[in-house]
């Protein structure tokens, strides 16, 4: 895997990171039951071993009343040097849709789901699409993305930005 400095690997493929979330059960079981799963489907796509974080259980943030609790990681992938980021986003929400995430206008924001996987950065790639906008918008805010991101990549900073993730977890928690 790539080191935080150089987001390509040796093959020429760029670093992916992927944020996965869940705090409902699926039809494998339980959310970090979810993960585990779907964490086997990623590598299917991948092109050498994921790097991935611990599992953090996390209160639900900007989510409605009684929201069950999150499990969340991150993982970091090698894609084939072709996949682009739309198409990759495609094959994550197909994978959400296996594990039950319904995509429904009449949803609430941010309503708990089975299955949540956001990209985070595409190697340092910055993309604004109505469909995908990287690095991900709100990851330098969130600590149930910055922690496991720092867990594997301290001193990483996402493509734009000048400050670590180590040093943005240490702003999120003043």
């Amino acid at each position: 895997m790539s080191s935080p400095a150089n987001t390509t690997t040796e093959t020429g493929s760029e670093l992916v990171i992927v944020a996965l979330g869940a705090n409902l059960d699926s039809p494998v079981g339980a959310p970090a039951d979810t993960l585990q799963a779907v964490l086997a489907d990623l590598q299917g796509l991948a092109e050498a071993p994921l790097r991935t974080s611990s599992f953090y259980h996390t209160s639900p943030e900007n989510c409605p009343p009684d929201s069950p609790r999150f499990v969340n990681a991150v993982t970091l992938m090698q894609l084939p040097a072709s996949t682009e980021p739309l198409q990759f986003l495609n094959q994550l929400q197909d994978l959400e849709q296996c594990y039950g995430r319904q995509r429904k206008a009449a949803l609430p924001v941010n309503a708990p789901r089975p299955l949540d996987l956001d990209i985070i950065a595409f190697g340092d790639r910055q993309l604004q699409h109505e469909r995908l906008q990287l690095p991900h918008p709100r990851a330098a805010e969130r600590a149930f993305v910055l922690e496991p991101l720092a867990e594997l990549l301290p001193d990483y900073r996402l493509p734009g930005m000048t400050v670590s993730v180590r040093r943005l977890l240490e702003t999120s928690r003043s």
